[in-house]
């Protein structure tokens, strides 16, 4: 396997092994038809094996204190993707990424990473052995249906219904919102310090 920086000619790799990894993920449905530009510097590795993009890991970095990451003081790093293709997961693929992500920060001077995540255990446990720690949560939650939307959702515009809603939950009452809706995940913020 080779880590090596991203190229524009990985854009169908990319995306391919993005999706496929996370096809079993409380991220299923997040779906990207192309690679995400950033609006600043970023980190941007794959790994390659078979003559395929493997493992991927975008880190957008910042130049000036908090204009990425939402914590912490120092400049930071925001892991926007990181993900391994099935077909090849439990090969250290994720945590070669990392490793290298991380040599790559330190010499932009990076303090810390910042990863946020859904409520997958496996995904969870990644961060946690990785020398992540959990600062901060929040909940995505779709409304779906009628029984859902009513009386939770206002719409204005004469015969426009909405069907789906997906929207984010900051408030202290979890517990109560994980009970009312039946797809609610619980959006999880890692970071890293980086000695």
């Amino acid at each position: 396997m080779q880590i090596r920086t991203y190229q524009p000619d990985d854009e169908k790799g990319w995306v391919r092994c993005r999706v496929l990894a996370f096809l079993d993920t409380a991220y299923f449905d997040n779906v990207l038809k192309q690679k995400e530009a950033y609006d600043h510097s970023a980190i941007e590795l794959v790994a390659v094996e078979d003559n395929q993009i493997v493992g991927l890991l975008d880190i957008e970095y910042e130049k000036e204190e908090r204009t990425i990451c939402s914590r912490g003081s120092g400049l930071g790093g925001m892991i926007w993707h990181i993900a391994v293709h099935p077909d090849y997961r439990r090969k250290g693929i994720a945590s070669e990424l990392l490793k290298k992500g991380e040599e790559i920060a330190k010499e932009k001077q990076l303090n810390r990473l910042e990863a946020w995540t859904r409520d997958d255990d496996w995904v969870n446990a990644w961060y946690k052995k990785s020398g992540f720690n959990k600062v901060d949560s929040y909940l995505h939650v779709y409304l779906e249906g009628n029984e859902e939307l009513s009386g939770h959702i206002k719409y204005t515009v004469p015969e426009l219904f909405p069907v789906v809603t997906f929207a984010h939950y900051v408030g202290e009452n979890k517990e109560q919102i994980m009970k009312k809706f039946n797809r609610v995940h619980e959006c999880v913020c890692y970071e890293k310090v980086l000695v």
